[in-house]
């Protein structure tokens, strides 16, 4: 049976709490997930679940139901909360009523090898979550195969880039490296490296790769 939670001052509740906080999320390497798609993907995907949380009042997905059982069955914490306190907890209005709180996976250019790579995106600096899990999102819907975020910029495990993604974080790799890094990486693999600038002075509709259409 899920254990169930009723105090505002339980620690799962303040940690929960926490990893709204980047500080938080950095020195524990765990995040959240939330909603239904965004759990499922993320099981699907086979990422480490550490503890779900969901609320019966506001939990009507059969899908998310299933998950909270498959991830019972599986040995993983279990957490019953009441709507009002799952509310308190969720990170937008209308919650579907249930998270995950799951181990992050850090990908870095010394384990990412051209099999991952066929094509992908890389971006510099990007500052907010949401444009990149949104470019995480296209990249899936155009094929391509992965994200470089280089210099810093914004957190991978943001809870708005998790929720941007709607689950693409889960199944495509994000590498995060130093600009320099990443271009000594491409020219070892022999990866043809194309830039884009407001200034430039190339329209790139009339771009042609290598000289191809």
């Amino acid at each position: 049976m899920p254990e169930r939670i009723t105090s505002h001052s339980n620690p799962l509740v303040r940690q929960i709490r926490s990893l709204r906080l980047r500080k938080a999320r950095t020195e524990t390497g765990l995040f959240l997930i939330e909603g239904v798609h965004h759990v499922g993907e993320a099981v699907q995907a086979g990422w480490e679940v550490e503890t779900v949380v969901f609320s019966p009042d506001l939990l009507s997905s059969v899908f998310g139901l299933s998950q909270v059982d498959d991830l019972s069955r599986r040995g993983v914490r279990c957490v019953v909360m009441s709507g009002e306190l799952f509310t308190d907890l969720a990170g937008k209005d209308n919650p579907q009523g249930i998270l995950a709180v799951a181990h992050q996976r850090i990908q870095t250019l010394e384990n990412t090898s051209m099999g991952h790579f066929i094509w992908g995106a890389a971006c510099v600096a990007p500052q907010d979550p949401g444009n990149v899990g949104t470019i995480l999102r296209t990249l899936d819907a155009v094929g391509a195969d992965g994200l470089f975020v280089l210099d810093g910029g914004t957190e991978l495990f943001n809870p708005s880039l998790v929720r941007a993604s709607m689950g693409t974080l889960f199944w495509k790799p994000v590498v995060k490296a130093s600009f320099d890094e990443f271009v000594v990486w491409a020219r070892g693999h022999a990866v043809q490296l194309v830039g884009s600038s407001a200034h430039a002075s190339t329209d790139y509709r009339t771009y042609r790769r290598n000289g191809r259409p």
